[in-house]
């Protein structure tokens, strides 16, 4: 179909998400291979986002995965994990287990990464009921962290931290609470990380004790928090967050939509952090986004109040498991493994964050922060005051300039303002030095561009 005939069915009928649609003529991405992307034009672009961070393997491996999912199309199209099982799923079930850390043994699957989350807070929330004997409604709230993304659906996104995703659908699920996010850039001077630490997680005690701790069935975080700007945890963080669940009788969650399967080197963030969770949700790095799938992984303490005869976890998804989705998720990890990518992520994160290191050069450039392949450059009007921009300067320093000047230049990054103003910078995990320079070197024109554009 000709260039000019797409653009009209997409002017006419396709409604894109998160985005203004006002006027708006949507690029069209026609193919991929390795890290780069072609639109219909036959531009070229370096996907410094991997995606949404989540086409960990880049573009490359169609032909191979495709292969995989045509193999288990002649087999079993599709079936269902309602009562029944099917290999595939059975297969990438205990695969997924045998990469968690400690004793995350039991994996239910979804569609996507809201829809983990979602099923994450439902099982915490049935989880006391089958254990306890409690009544629904006594043991059902949540705390995550301000500012944090974790979906869309209406669980997930009352546990999401962004006042303006959840201002437009209150009310949402009772009760979340949000406690503060690990960003230190804008924290007192001298502060050390064991003081920032217990600030921390005084709050979270606090927030703990003041929504009643009997009530309070889930703490849900990502271990590197990615709205925002790619936050790390300062040291002791975890072991607080993880003693203070235990105080309380509440279940830890990682959100690991976007850490999982190779972004910060290992096939779990969790792992890297010794977090402990006994939840974690997954999706996007999962099949390398060339499936729609999603998973909660448990523990066995978490698994074994719905082992009794008569109990049941009443939630499903009709396409959880899909055995085409399960596919191409195995190869995935089966190409992941071959390919070397953990290996690969450990041991270029350092030239990585070296070569993003030369950006803070610039007088635009506040803040780099982040692990593996995983970083935000915060942007600021005043290098020594660490001043922000303010809504009016961002809208016009990330919309009507950043985005659209990138984008021309040839790489697709993520100007965001969830938070501070932020430049998200998450390749596919097979970037090597060529794409740590070629980014680096178009991010400084187009930035030094912009600090003369607020000037």
């Amino acid at each position: 179909m000709a260039a000019t005939d797409l653009r009209q069915l997409a002017n006419d009928h396709l409604w894109l998400h998160f985005t203004r649609m006002g006027g708006h003529a949507p690029p069209i991405i026609v193919s991929g291979d390795g890290c780069y992307l072609e639109d219909d034009e036959g531009n070229r672009y370096l996907d410094a986002l991997a995606g949404l961070f989540s086409v960990n393997l880049g573009y490359g491996f169609g032909d191979e995965i495709g292969q995989a999912a045509h193999e288990q199309m002649k087999e079993l199209p599709f079936y269902t994990n309602w009562t029944y099982a099917h290999p595939r799923a059975i297969e990438l079930a205990a695969e997924v287990a045998s990469l968690a850390p400690g004793d995350l043994n039991r994996v239910f699957f979804v569609s996507g990464g809201s829809e983990a989350v979602e099923a994450a807070w439902k099982l915490a929330r049935q989880f006391f009921i089958a254990r306890d004997g409690l009544p629904p409604g006594k043991k059902y709230k949540a705390i995550a962290r301000k500012i944090a993304y974790h979906g869309t659906t209406m669980g997930a996104l009352s546990i999401n931290g962004i006042e303006a995703l959840r201002a437009p659908f209150e009310p949402l699920v009772p009760e979340v609470r949000h406690v503060s996010n690990t960003n230190r850039y804008h924290r007192p001077a001298g502060e050390t990380e064991e003081q920032f630490t217990a600030v921390l997680l005084e709050e979270l005690e606090r927030t703990i004790l003041e929504m009643d701790p009997e009530t309070v069935c889930l703490v849900h975080m990502e271990p590197v928090q990615n709205a925002g700007g790619a936050f790390v945890a300062p040291a002791g963080y975890w072991a607080g967050v993880r003693a203070l669940c235990d105080k309380y009788d509440i279940l830890l969650s990682a959100d690991e939509v976007i850490t999982g399967f190779g972004r910060l080197g290992h096939w779990f963030a969790s792992e890297r952090y010794d977090i402990r969770p006994d939840i974690v949700t997954t999706a996007k790095g999962l099949s390398s986004s060339y499936a729609a799938i999603g998973a909660v992984v448990a523990t066995e303490r978490v698994m074994e109040p719905f082992l009794a005869d008569t109990s049941m976890y009443s939630h499903g998804i009709t396409f959880g498991g899909h055995p085409v989705m399960a596919a191409i998720a195995l190869k995935n990890i089966e190409i992941m493994k071959r390919e070397g990518i953990m290996e690969h992520v450990l041991s270029n994160e350092d030239a990585f964050r070296s070569t993003l290191a030369q950006l803070l050069d610039l007088p635009i450039a506040g803040d780099l922060r982040g692990a593996g392949f995983f970083y935000a450059l915060e942007l600021v009007k005043d290098k020594e005051t660490r001043e922000t921009f303010s809504d009016e300067e961002c809208e016009h320093l990330l919309r009507g300039f950043l985005s659209h000047r990138l984008f021309e230049k040839g790489l697709i990054c993520r100007a965001d303002d969830r938070g501070d103003p932020v430049i998200q910078i998450s390749p596919p995990l097979v970037a090597t030095q060529a794409q740590f320079d070629e980014m680096t070197g178009i991010l400084g024109d187009v930035l030094a561009e912009a600090w003369k554009e607020m000037h």
